[in-house]
């Protein structure tokens, strides 16, 4: 980033309606990623974790359409901006299934992590996105700390095979998908958004039972899809009020601070619970995260409700 995304604002910091639905994005997530990968661990595969999630979409989904009136917006362009939107976050999954069966996952997740850095120029390109110094410092020092949580030294070296390009693929993907959910809010409401997020994501779920081997030992027990269940549930919940902080924030200052704010957190609490302190990759990460945040929080807010 370059000087050039400075924008004068004389204004202070004030409270802002998209950094609470950004901080709520943010501690949602964090949560379910301390806890997303005990269901895996205890003989739930993946593919089905992600059946049970598209599933915990739907109460969210109907609970806000209900207060909504029941009114989903079905003209050409909110299909459109809809299905794409949800297409892309529940095509990104389905790559990250093949990419993690052909590569390192060392690598892999600090790769995808970048998926802001799209978002970020998309918005600033197309969307005339602008923000303070303050807000330039927080987008550098997030997207510098994003692969640091999912970094493993060590690793063999590995040649850039099949990999690397789904890894690619799931980048582009999600974020395309943050570009495209801060353009559709513009144009349609929020409940809209996030009802063809959660149909797109039932959509998948044939996909996910085909790639999954039913002849290996499945753990149906309340430690299986019980625990999905309840740790997915605030995926989707995340999910839905991510679509809000789009909707009243900036994309490129919302998307930086929700995906290095989640794993910060994630880390700390996972830390705690061991009781062990991380690697000095995650500690950098933790250290950039914290000030991206405040960057991010204390630079003044200029945008216009959508």
């Amino acid at each position: 980033m370059t000087s050039t995304l400075t924008m004068t604002n004389k204004t202070g910091p004030r409270p802002t309606g998209w950094l609470g639905y950004a901080l709520t994005t943010t501690l949602l997530w964090g949560v379910w990623g301390a806890f997303a990968g005990l269901p895996g661990q205890n003989g739930f595969p993946e593919t089905l974790i992600y059946v049970v999630w598209a599933l915990t979409m739907v109460p969210p989904a109907l609970l806000v359409l209900a207060r909504n009136g029941w009114r989903v917006r079905r003209d050409g362009r909110a299909v459109a901006f809809g299905l794409t939107i949800g297409l892309l976050g529940a095509g990104g999954q389905m790559i990250l299934f093949y990419a993690v069966k052909a590569g390192p996952t060392y690598l892999i997740f600090p790769l995808i992590s970048l998926s802001p850095v799209i978002t970020i120029a998309l918005s600033y390109l197309f969307l005339r996105e602008r923000t303070g110094m303050l807000g330039v410092a927080g987008i550098v020092l997030a997207v510098c700390a994003l692969p640091l949580f999912d970094f493993t030294p060590g690793g063999a070296p590995r040649q850039y095979g099949l990999w690397f390009v789904l890894a690619i693929g799931v980048l582009l993907a999600w974020g395309l998908q943050a570009y495209f959910m801060k353009l559709a809010n513009a144009s349609m409401d929020a409940e809209s958004i996030f009802f063809y997020m959660t149909a797109s994501a039932l959509l998948f779920i044939p996909v996910a039972l085909a790639m999954t081997d039913f002849s290996q030992p499945i753990n149906y027990g309340p430690s299986g899809p019980l625990l999905a269940a309840v740790t997915q549930i605030l995926n989707a919940v995340g999910a839905l009020t991510l679509v809000h902080a789009f909707r009243h924030g900036k994309a490129l200052v919302v998307s930086p601070m929700v995906n290095a704010g989640a794993p910060l957190l994630t880390t700390v609490i996972a830390m705690t619970l061991a009781a062990t302190l991380p690697n000095g990759y995650k500690l950098a990460g933790i250290g950039l995260s914290l000030a991206a945040a405040l960057c991010l929080a204390l630079q003044p807010d200029d945008t216009p409700p959508a």
